[in-house]
């Protein structure tokens, strides 16, 4: 049952074809009913088969022989509940090479309400009546929760499946429905085609009232244009036209830059009222949170035009890369997760040139996965995984988009259409099967010519990433590389990994002299005939790794930044703030640095800027709270130009990035003390949450607006956005008012606003949205560790039913504290808990909160220092 480094089931038996049936929904009592046959292949004699199942009660099971005409019943159930397998024992051997032997099992199921396996989501529907749609969320093993299988992907078999429902219901499945008639008084039986072979963890079905909004892509497949369908239930489907225009176009483009056409007859996307993740990829039924996949272009914030555009892109892209051809395990998921984030942001990117996506990928995606993976409970991207478990943890950072981050810079290396001529080659070499890492690099190298797996390796196999260390001399440079530590404490067995580093050395500092130097091989090098009057390092930021200049370089970098790229000035700012929290660099020398931009017009690059100086605040007004007011004013001194110069009115035509620098410049104005911007925040406020004028408050600017009210007012302004979270029709609204809450500075109000994440009016799916707000804002931090203190029961019981979602809360509520005392009394609390699917994200809290204990130790006399003497 168990290998070396995986616990799998025994090779005995191999499915080949599912014949699912569900039926006796009870929406009251949320169970259900239903009836498995499992054609499968005996490979070794045995007298039992074992299969995974999860909640589910299975009444009886028999295995009938084809070959010997032989129908034998089971025996005896054993259910193993830790490893979630149930063997099925049998009174007398089934002979190994019975290839037309059918497994029947009847069993009855949960219709659960916490959003794994076959589950029920509640809404409120276009009447205001409570109401409920079912849908499923098998990955990684759930599938198991819905009905019993050989749940493990590479496990692949082909699925029929029918499901009964009410007549005014819509089922939907993976492949077309084939047939629907009815099954007795109000019911109907709806049968689907026999899907391709696939891995259990992406079937899917869901039911409900739904309407539908339907397109056909431009390209014909087998003669025909495929249908492309996004689903909703009654009321919402005209706000996926925008998802629907850009599902349509991308199947398209994929199917061109894969080289081969999308393997399915249909594309359909449906929207989920409750969802753990942000969407997932069935093949053929795409599941999305609402926020994911629905936008209203009159009342949705523009930023989640963006994530639309983005969630289905990558979406659509694990259609081939993840459904057609799948991982070998889960230690390989990577291969889907960062392929796919990739790929999505070069779809967008092809149709969105005007916003400056892999800028957005830099600020937002890059940075994020430096912060992870700068810390020891970081984890390879290529990672050992045991059970069930393991797997829910590693859905992170890493896998997505360190992953995508390490893509980016082969793909770069090799160029774009070299690296896509080899991923076409991977696909259609495996296709319908699955692969491992090493597949993908050999095709890569036989399209390149290029030791892809050696030069990999460590980046996909070795935790961490290389922090570059430049020193100059008159007309050349020596780099050295180290592994990166943000706690900056590295001990020399921890630095004993050589990456293969692309230098990407901008090309106007490259002389004929220079010779061959693109990428580090060694630990360091000397780079000499270089023209050092203006040179840069990872240009673009397209490599993954962070670069240490000396404070003259830096300066010299903030002169001429006018020429240097988006990604290029947002890159210099997050490695001279990385710099400064390990104490390769220095807090005083990054405010310095930071003078120097108060003339940015661009958006991202205000966004890093602004996200920099926040962390400053954040860490070190827990030491001193006249450092958190000087770095209030420091702020104030960078952004009032830009924030007068920009206003409060969106112009006709305005372009997207405009719109959304606005914002950000309004809510750091607001955030950092700006008494104009908080008196017009009010007023248009108290216009907008009155109901006198609605339109005082665009939408792009309500989040904004919201925290401003809400950090700076009390009671009422609080009540106002509860009772707007409570009656908003907008799709984004919800998210917008929850993370708003979060603002609270008062003490009673922070209870007020735990205690509304906590209770029945929050959907689990959103309760760690205040929480993150909360852990953001200094104020509430402590208040909030102390009512998760004192609710834990209550938040694990919410929780931990899908521990991925309580993995998310634990970890990103206390990775903010920059204190000792604090950091000793998370440790003692979970001490005796059962850590069972979140140690890791304990972990992360542990070295984050020490990295800024020792940063503010370090550091914070030297910024009350500078602060002083710069700002009045």
């Amino acid at each position: 049952m168990a290998s070396a480094d995986r616990e799998v089931l025994p090779t005995a038996i191999k499915p080949s074809h599912y014949n699912l049936s569900i039926y006796n929904l009870d929406r009251e009592k949320f169970t259900y009913d239903g009836t498995v046959d499992i054609d499968v292949v005996i490979q070794e004699n045995t007298d039992s088969i074992s299969l995974n199942s999860k909640e589910l009660k299975l009444s009886n099971a028999s295995i009938k022989l084809n070959s010997r005409g032989l129908t034998l019943e089971t025996t005896d159930f054993s259910h193993d509940v830790k490893s979630q397998v149930v063997k099925l024992s049998f009174p007398e051997q089934l002979p190994a090479g019975s290839s037309k032997a059918v497994l029947t099992i009847n069993f009855s199921g949960l219709l659960n309400n916490e959003m794994a396996g076959f589950y029920r989501s509640a809404y409120r529907n276009r009447d205001g009546k409570d109401d409920l749609m079912y849908s499923t969320q098998f990955e990684s093993c759930d599938a198991r929760r819905a009905f019993p299988c050989f749940d493990e992907p590479n496990l692949k078999a082909t699925f029929g499946f029918n499901i009964t429902i009410p007549e005014n219901y819509t089922a939907l499945s993976n492949m077309p429905e084939s047939e629907s008639k009815t099954a007795g008084t109000g019911l109907k039986k709806v049968t689907f085609d026999t899907s391709p072979k696939m891995s259990t963890y992406l079937y899917a079905w869901a039911c409900g009232e739904f309407d539908y909004i339907e397109t056909n892509t431009q390209r014909k497949y087998n003669g025909k244009q495929l249908p492309v369908r996004v689903y909703t239930t009654k009321g919402l489907a005209g706000q996926g036209k925008f998802a629907l225009d850009n599902a349509a176009k991308i199947v398209d483009y994929y199917s061109e830059i894969f080289d081969i056409e999308y393997p399915l007859p249909k594309v359909d996307l449906l929207a989920v009222h409750e969802f753990s993740h942000g969407a997932m990829e069935n093949w053929g039924l795409i599941t999305y949170r609402t926020t994911a996949v629905l936008y209203n272009e009159a009342t949705s914030d523009s930023r989640y035009k963006n994530r639309v555009a983005y969630v289905v892109a990558h979406e659509l892209a694990h259609q081939w890369f993840g459904n057609l051809v799948t991982m070998d395990w889960w230690s390989e998921l990577w291969l889907n997760e960062g392929f796919a984030t990739w790929v999505g942001w070069l779809a967008v990117n092809h149709f969105y040139p005007e916003w400056d996506v892999w800028g957005q990928f830099v600020t937002e995606s890059l940075q994020t996965a430096f912060q992870l993976d700068s810390l020891r409970g970081s984890h390879s991207i290529e990672v050992p995984v045991k059970n069930a478990l393991d797997i829910d943890q590693i859905f992170d950072h890493i896998s997505y988009l360190k992953g995508s981050s390490c893509i980016r810079m082969l793909s770069t290396h090799l160029g774009v259409d070299t690296f896509l001529k080899g991923v076409a080659a991977y696909l259609k070499e495996h296709a319908f099967g699955n692969a491992t890492t090493e597949d993908l690099w050999h095709s890569l190298g036989q399209a390149s010519g290029e030791d892809v797996s050696g030069k990999m390796s460590n980046w996909i196999k070795v935790i961490g990433f290389p922090v570059l260390t430049v020193t100059e001399r008159p007309g050349e440079i020596h780099i050295r590389q180290s592994r990166f530590l943000s706690t900056g404490d590295l001990k020399p067995e921890e630095d004993q990994t050589t990456w293969w580093v692309p230098l990407m050395i901008t090309k106007q500092s490259l002389t004929a002299s220079v010779g061959d130097i693109s990428s580090l091989t060694t630990k360091e090098v000397t780079i000499r005939g270089l023209d050092t009057s203006h040179y840069k390092l990872n240009d673009g930021q397209n490599g993954f790794y962070r670069v240490n200049y000396s404070p003259e370089r830096l300066a010299k970098l903030a002169e001429v930044k006018k020429s240097l790229s988006v990604s290029d000035r947002v890159g210099v700012i997050a490695d001279a703030a990385a710099m400064a929290v390990a104490g390769l660099g220095s807090t005083t020398g990054l405010l310095s640095f930071l003078t120097g931009l108060e003339d940015e017009e661009s958006y991202l690059v205000w966004a890093e800027i602004i996200e920099q100086l926040g962390k400053c605040r954040s860490v070190f007004a827990e030491s001193s709270p006249e450092i958190e007011e000087r770095l209030k004013k420091f702020t104030l001194y960078l952004v009032t130009p830009a924030v007068k110069k920009i206003g409060w009115e969106f112009k006709p035509g305005e372009d997207f990035l405009t719109g959304r620098l606005r914002a950000l410049l309004i809510s750091a104005a607001g955030s950092a003390g700006h008494s104009g911007v908080i008196a017009e925040a009010k007023c248009r406020f108290k216009l907008y949450t009155s109901g006198e004028d609605r339109s005082a408050l665009h939408p792009n600017l309500r989040l904004a607006v919201f925290r401003i009210a809400v950090a700076e007012g009390g009671e009422e302004e609080f009540e106002a956005v509860v009772k707007e979270y409570l009656s908003t029709t907008t799709v984004d609204g919800r998210e917008i008012c929850l993370s708003a809450l979060g603002r609270v500075r008062k003490l009673e109000l922070i209870q007020k606003v735990l205690d509304f994440m906590l209770s029945d009016k929050v959907k689990a799916q959103d309760k760690h949205t205040p929480a993150i707000a909360l852990a953001s804002n200094h104020s509430a931090r402590r208040a909030l560790w102390g009512y998760i203190k004192a609710h834990w029961d209550t938040i694990y019981k919410q929780f931990s039913g899908n521990i991925i979602v309580l993995d998310r809360f634990v970890k990103n509520t206390l990775n903010k504290f920059a204190s000792q005392d604090v950091l000793e009394d998370i440790e003692r609390f979970f001490q005796d808990k059962d850590n069972s699917g979140y140690e890791r994200g304990l972990q992360i809290v542990s070295d984050s909160v020490k990295g800024n204990i020792s940063w503010v130790n370090r550091d914070k006399d030297a910024v009350a220092k500078w602060l002083k003497e710069n700002i009045a």
